[in-house]
């Protein structure tokens, strides 16, 4: 059954060269495996993402995925670094402090990648 499979995630790219550009370089992906003309990174804890060329990219005005982490203001302050732009977004009941977004249990922060997809990096809190 499905609640037993791994998800891997697809991220649609209309350049694959410029996408991996900006995963690579910015986001800090490594390459794990070319396929099907996209190429498949390999994230924490054995989870994946497929990034495949599609002419739907950046289509979706939702968030594609988002990461799991410690630290959101160190991993913020990291990817503001290498060059990555935050959005800044008026949510009711959402309070927004240098791109981080606090509410609902978590802080988070959304990035567009280079393809105009919505990708996120969220800590949650108690």
């Amino acid at each position: 059954m499905l609640k037993n499979a791994r998800i891997v995630p697809y991220i649609p790219v209309a350049d694959v060269g410029r996408a991996r550009k900006f995963y690579e370089e910015k986001v800090g992906l490594k390459p794990k495996e070319e396929y099907a003309g996209g190429v498949i990174y390999e994230c924490g804890n054995g989870s994946r993402v497929f990034m495949y060329p599609s002419p739907g990219a950046g289509t979706s005005r939702a968030s594609t995925a988002f990461w799991q982490v410690d630290d959101v203001v160190a991993e913020v302050a990291e990817l503001k670094a290498k060059g990555v732009v935050f959005e800044e977004y008026d949510m009711p009941g959402i309070k927004m402090e240098d791109s981080i977004a606090s509410g609902g249990g978590a802080k988070t922060a959304w990035f567009k990648d280079s393809e105009g997809n919505i990708l996120a990096v969220s800590q949650r809190i108690s």
